[in-house]
């Protein structure tokens, strides 16, 4: 059984990149949790992994020959404010591995223990945390949104103190990379212009490698990291995630959603709702996203522009046009996904209209965004269908002018009924990880060793745009909703 080959770009740059971090053992490592169908995507063994070398390596006790393991460093602003040092005060990058399909991936532990930039914190995560990292992260995978991975998680055998002392433990985290935004501001606010250089050419290199040859790459990069981040926060939107604490240390270069600290799924719908403890004026709440996108972008293009142009006045107007391009991306990424939504193949410029009447009408009646949005796609079928939907709303007046809308639009597509429904089936999932949901499983592996719960509830979100008939308990909202429910950060 052969142990993980890692390459190790990211540890081999300047030492100023990072910090390279001695194995720091737990005492009783445990694997709880191994994710074996990525484990072979990533070309590893699912065997060596839970043997005991595969463990040990898991835990942070003891690691591979080739592997470099190391902390690396970046800056943020955090709920505006800018901090220049943050870096990997939890975490460890083992390295990276190529996968089955020829790409790069990032292994990473987090929860691994304290490193140069912990800031007086013990570097450890508590278990709840890891398997909510697990669980949520893989949930966004099988949603078809870009994202890190979770490879495994471990329990430490340790404690770690919180508001109360909890069991520790670690999640593996695998990603394309894990260069942030905050990668880019570190070495720009310290003028190291020859770093962000650096940074641009691996960052083409890694995840656009179809730039290398543009004529001006950063200005290139600039340009498709914008699409990516457009594409991204309008998926998210579209099945009601909210991230919770959209840092620019917690946007990532290659696109993928990173860091599942106070996130949540939205139940009823309100663009200004909120779950994390730790935003407490709303600035990263669900309608937010977008434009707190569009702020983090801009202080990406900022650490770019002496390399835009050498005259200070155009490299600005480039990257202006730059980040000026994203609202229109991002409008034109959410009304496509919000045509699949309703059904819609023929585009229609009343479309976005259409489907923001709804949301309005959903957001007066409280009415729940995912259970709304699946049985709509019912609704076309039969008289059964469109009473269920309507059902979700507190009062019919609203939705059934809303419905006759809808109807009459619906005569302009060539698509058949049943062609209708596959597709609105097809971007409006059945079961997400809904809050009650997730804090039971994650309650009963933590308090009572029984990851029973946890084990039905991502097998049912590994497949989420199903029906599961034995699953209302896990798909349908809680019968007393906690309007008071709040998600934390896992430090």
């Amino acid at each position: 059984m052969p142990a993980p080959r890692f390459l190790n770009a990211y540890a081999d740059l300047p030492e100023r990149f990072a910090a390279a971090i001695p194995a720091q053992p737990v005492k009783a490592p445990r694997l709880l949790i191994l994710n074996r169908p990525l484990a072979e995507e990533l070309g590893l063994e699912p065997a060596w992994l839970e043997s005991e070398a595969g463990v040990a390596m898991l835990a942070g006790n003891a690691f591979p020959a080739d592997a470099k393991p190391v902390a690396t460093v970046y800056a943020g602003h955090q709920f505006g404010h800018f901090s220049p040092r943050l870096g990997d005060g939890r975490a460890l990058l083992l390295g990276e591995v190529v996968d089955r399909a020829g790409q790069r991936r990032d292994i990473q532990l987090k929860g691994s223990g304290p490193t140069p930039f912990s800031r007086r914190g013990d570097g450890r995560s508590a278990l709840g945390p890891a398997l909510r990292e697990y669980l949520i992260s893989e949930a966004m995978a099988a949603l078809g949104i870009p994202t890190t991975r979770s490879l495994a998680v471990v329990a430490t055998g340790e404690p770690v103190f919180r508001e109360t002392i909890q069991p520790g433990g670690i999640v593996a985290r695998v990603a394309a990379s894990h260069i942030r935004v905050g990668t880019f501001q570190y070495f720009a606010s310290q003028g190291d212009t020859e770093a962000v250089a650096l940074l641009v050419r691996m960052v083409i290199g890694r995840h656009y490698p179809h730039l290398e040859t543009h004529e001006n790459p950063p200005l290139a990069l600039l340009h498709a990291v914008i699409e990516r981040q457009a594409s991204l926060i309008a998926r998210w939107m579209n099945v009601g995630f909210i991230h919770g604490v959209m840092n620019t240390d917690n946007m990532t270069l290659s696109g993928e959603t990173i860091d599942y600290g106070p996130c949540a799924f939205m139940d009823a719908y309100g663009s200004a709702r909120v779950f994390s403890s730790i935003d407490a004026y709303g600035r990263y709440a669900y309608g937010n996203q977008p434009r707190i996108a569009h702020w983090n972008l801009a202080r990406l293009a900022e650490t770019l522009l002496p390399l835009l142009a050498p005259e200070p006045e155009k490299a600005l107007q480039l990257a202006t046009d730059a980040i000026d391009a994203f609202p229109k991306l991002f409008e034109a990424a959410t009304t496509a996904g919000l045509r699949a939504k309703l059904g819609l193949a023929v585009e229609d410029n009343g479309d976005l209209a259409l489907a923001q009447d709804l949301l309005a009408v959903m957001a007066a009646n409280g009415a729940d965004f995912t259970l709304a949005f699946r049985r709509l796609s019912e609704a076309e079928s039969s008289p059964e269908g469109l009473d269920s939907f309507r059902q979700v709303f507190a009062t019919t007046g609203g939705i059934d002018s809303w419905i006759g809308r809808w109807t009459m639009r619906l005569s302009l597509e060539v698509t058949s009924p049943a062609e209708r429904r596959a597709r609105m089936q097809a971007a409006s999932p059945a079961i997400i990880p809904r809050n009650h949901a997730v804090e039971a499983a994650l309650e009963a592996a933590v308090m009572n060793d029984d990851l029973a719960p946890f084990r039905r509830l991502h097998a049912l979100l590994a497949d989420p745009y199903s029906d599961h008939a034995d699953a209302n308990d896990l798909a349908l909202p809680h019968a007393a909703p906690d309007p008071g429910y709040r998600t934390f950060c896992g430090t």
